[in-house]
């Protein structure tokens, strides 16, 4: 073969290698169970997204240990293939993908084909291997196996869209992970634990996951493992929740993310981008200090993607006092509906008090009663429900979840006692409440509270680590929060809500 025939081959087969790939993803997905893909957590990657977490990494020269969990139809090693062999001078290429599904692992073992033959047709020595087997028992029964010094398969590169599925508590999946030391409640963040910790020192891993780990007390063991030792080193995310994943229900936002194993944390390059195939993403430079507060013991991940909202970062963290300066708490309602439903009545009677709702929101204040068909608006008070209310008087509630077409993050609503003649009042576990250890707030002082809650450069903030449509107690009690001789001095100056004025107050602290 001459050199010319070589480089017309190799560049033919580099050119059809992705869109190839891309066809047999399509073809796959339509096999698919559309019922259980979603139970499955099954969401396969565009090429235009592939090529961006390919593109994450630094150096693809060299001898190439690559590592896939959750592989699909191999898009991912697919993408990385086609990057090595465009950009870089790989000497070998041995890729290990992971993968259960029958249906995807015939249509991965083609994919792996068209990749040795591109490899091949650059000279570049390319092997394979499919584990139609749980990945996660295979990571740790490798990690044991180094642990008593026996010879293991190492790799150097890790490219992972892993499924985004709940695993439970009690499950064997979870007593196995804690025999590594890894404590986490999700698929997704349990095989890229077990990904980095697989790694070499040195070693690359780009992911693409949902943006839920990034806050949250569920993820901080996940975050540890992300942020102890390594280098954050990129981050990359969509406007759009949607956008990622085109054809696809994927309700939470994602994020891509590289880390290089045993580094030393440096700054982080972030990126956004309308999609991915934005032409014209916009990217900066941020020191890590910006991105996990070190006054945080949360170690929440803010993705701040221009200086208009660095300035909103900095002007937020730097309010002077957290709930504890304050005197105050917030905490989840305490009325779990389905527990008690005897006890639940569709209108105030005799013998009840309210339950509050997220549906009794209304221009952030709360309402009551309202007419609804599916929640009730008042508990029967007695000596089992008793010990969930809280004594009547000035709240501020928040709903813990959001639309996503709401437009807010953080909405908050002003309860008063005058709503109803009562002792107590009852709210759902959908609502979050601020209280002074327990008790109701002072007028003025819950009217501050209100209005910085309720601010856009607060909803702004929120939504740097918030990725999804959940608004826990705990980030709440992150946040930072004005004196309290200023929020009173807000909330003396208010009676209803009115956006622009909220703005205004806040913004002239």
């Amino acid at each position: 073969m001459t050199n010319n025939t070589a480089k017309a081959l190799q560049y033919n087969t580099l050119e059809t290698l992705a869109n190839t790939v891309d066809e047999i993803r399509t073809q796959a997905n339509e096999l698919l169970d559309e019922e259980t893909r979603g139970q499955k957590g099954q969401f396969m990657t565009p090429t235009s997204a592939a090529r961006i977490l390919s593109g994450m990494f630094r150096n693809l020269d060299g001898e190439l240990n690559v590592l896939d969990a959750g592989a699909g139809v191999g898009s991912l090693t697919t993408s990385l293939v086609e990057r090595a062999l465009r950009e870089f001078q790989p000497n070998s290429i041995n890729a290990h993908a992971w993968e259960l599904e029958d249906v995807l692992v015939e249509n991965l073992n083609r994919s792996l084909v068209l990749c040795q033959e591109a490899s091949e047709a650059s000279q570049v020595v390319f092997e394979s291997q499919v584990n139609q087997i749980d990945f996660i028992q295979n990571a740790i029964d490798i990690l044991k196996a180094r642990k008593s010094n026996q010879e293991t398969t190492t790799f150097n590169k890790a490219i992972l869209n892993p499924p985004y599925l709940k695993i439970a508590a009690a499950s064997k999946e979870r007593k196995n992970l804690r025999s590594v030391g890894v404590e986490t409640g999700n698929l997704y963040s349990c095989f890229v634990s077990l990904a980095l910790m697989l790694l070499e020192d040195g070693g690359e891993l780009v992911a693409i996951t949902p943006r839920s780990f990034c806050n949250g007390p569920y993820f901080n063991d996940f975050r540890r493992i992300l942020l102890d030792g390594n280098n954050l080193s990129k981050l990359y995310i969509f406007e759009s929740r949607t956008r990622a994943f085109k054809g696809d229900k994927v309700l939470q936002e994602n994020v891509i993310f590289h880390i290089v194993k045993s580094e030393a944390q440096g700054q982080v390059e972030i990126t956004s981008s309308t999609c991915a195939d934005d032409p014209e993403p916009v990217v900066r430079m941020a020191e890590f200090n910006e991105v996990v507060n070190p006054n945080n013991p949360e170690r929440f991940i803010h993705i701040v993607t221009n200086d208009e909202q660095a300035d909103i970062a900095t002007r937020i963290s730097g309010m002077s006092c957290s709930l504890v300066d304050l005197g105050i708490d917030v905490s989840t309602g305490k009325v779990v509906d389905f527990r008690t439903k005897k006890n639940l009545r569709h209108d105030p009677e005799e013998g009840t008090v309210p339950l509050i709702y997220p549906m009794h929101f209304n221009n952030f204040m709360i309402e009551y009663p309202v007419e609804s068909k599916k929640k009730p608006n008042a508990i029967v008070l007695n000596d089992d429900t008793m010990k969930q209310m809280v004594p009547n008087g000035t709240y501020i509630l928040t709903k813990r979840l959001t639309s996503k077409e709401e437009k807010r993050r953080i909405v908050a609503g002003l309860y008063t006692a005058d709503l109803v003649d009562v002792e107590v009042v009852g709210f759902d576990n959908k609502t979050n409440y601020f209280h002074a250890g327990g008790q109701p707030l002072d007028m003025d002082f819950a009217k501050g509270l209100w209005v910085y809650l309720n601010s856009n450069i607060v909803d702004q903030y929120f939504r740097q680590f918030n990725g999804h449509t959940q608004v826990n107690a705990t980030d709440l009690r992150t946040l930072r929060y004005p004196t309290r001789e200023q929020l009173i001095t807000i909330g003396e100056q208010v009676q209803e809500f009115n956006q622009e004025q909220f703005d205004a107050l806040v913004e002239n602290l």
